[in-house]
């Protein structure tokens, strides 16, 4: 999923004694809106490229014979500039408990895994970033599924009228089951994604801060004694841990993406399964034009993407006193 990484203290420096008076007075809260906060501004600076990965994921007949920039460029003539944030509303209301929770699971496992298990390290921060990442799916998954509904059709071309409207229809349809279309096959691909995507990051920035501090990093503004990285520095090690951890995880996504589309796709009888859908995606369309359809896109959002993520995410810490 892709899937945002908001992990701003993967690896905390260890001189942490905050200046910040009442830190437990709702400290789960400060750090909910924080991680919320952060997620929303990161994917509404992408939202136009995501709308574009839904078209080209689900070979619409609209735009199927289209690269990701001809597409790019081609929506807006089609439907409009707002074209692109289709099915950006559905994704804000999905993607602030979304960051938010990925933020405190990732918190909250990796303190359970080192005082029950015993387990730290680059092992730890791996393991804590794969759970938090599929916490964070089941709790948003119903609210992803309707945002790709709405971002799948096209103008002229409708089946939706809005959120409420396709929340009503995949019920009326497919019931409940419906919202939970292709949930397997994205718990699979998060796992690896986000824990990829954690502990790339986290490693990136404890070794710079280890062995650069004056190069990289810079006091936090609510707390002198913490070293964070300097924004250009988290835009870098953002961008290297989600290329990454993107490459790895991205045929699941289209699985995915492929299964969440379900009936408005005409050869939906043939992606009932996961194993079924990635072996009819890779016998139609092959490994680059189905399994990798895409990526190239992935790879342009990522660095924009975790630039305000990880920008918006610190500041906000800052601000919220959470250092």
């Amino acid at each position: 999923e892709e899937n945002i990484t908001l992990e701003a203290a993967v690896s905390k420096p260890p001189t942490m004694t905050s200046t910040a008076p009442s830190k437990g007075d709702y400290h789960w809260l400060r750090s909910f809106v924080a991680g919320g906060v952060a997620g929303c501004c990161a994917k509404t600076t992408i939202a136009p490229l995501d709308r574009v990965k839904i078209l080209l994921q689900g070979q619409s007949p609209h735009y199927k014979h289209l690269g990701v920039f001809a597409t790019l460029l081609n929506v807006p003539k089609k439907e409009g500039l707002l074209g692109l944030y289709k099915g950006n509303g559905a994704m804000m209301v999905r993607i602030f408990p979304y960051g938010a929770i990925q933020f405190m699971a990732f918190d909250k496992y990796k303190k359970l895994l080192n005082t029950r298990a015993g387990i730290t390290g680059h092992i730890h921060r791996l393991m804590a970033g794969s759970m938090a990442g599929m916490t964070a799916v089941m709790f948003t998954y119903p609210l992803d599924v309707v945002r790709a509904r709405l971002a799948f059709q096209v103008t002229g071309d409708h089946r939706y009228s809005g959120i409420v409207n396709v929340f009503q229809s995949v019920y009326r349809t497919e019931g409940v089951s419906g919202f939970y279309r292709g949930l397997t096959p994205t718990l699979i691909g998060m796992a690896p994604y986000a824990g990829l995507s954690f502990f790339t990051f986290g490693t990136l920035k404890s070794l710079g801060l280890k062995h650069f501090p004056e190069e990289l990093g810079r006091p936090s503004s609510d707390n002198p004694d913490v070293l964070v990285l300097k924004s250009h520095i988290n835009l870098l090690c953002g961008g290297v841990a989600g290329a990454f951890a993107q490459t790895v995880s991205y045929p699941l996504d289209v699985t995915r993406r492929r299964m969440q589309l379900g009936s408005v796709l005409p050869d939906s009888d043939k992606c009932g399964s996961p194993i079924k859908t990635m072996k009819y995606v890779y016998e139609t369309y092959g490994i680059r034009r189905g399994l990798y359809r895409g990526l190239s896109l992935n790879y342009i959002r990522c660095v924009p993407s975790q630039a305000m993520a990880f920008t918006t995410y610190e500041f906000m810490k800052q601000l919220l006193h959470l250092n």
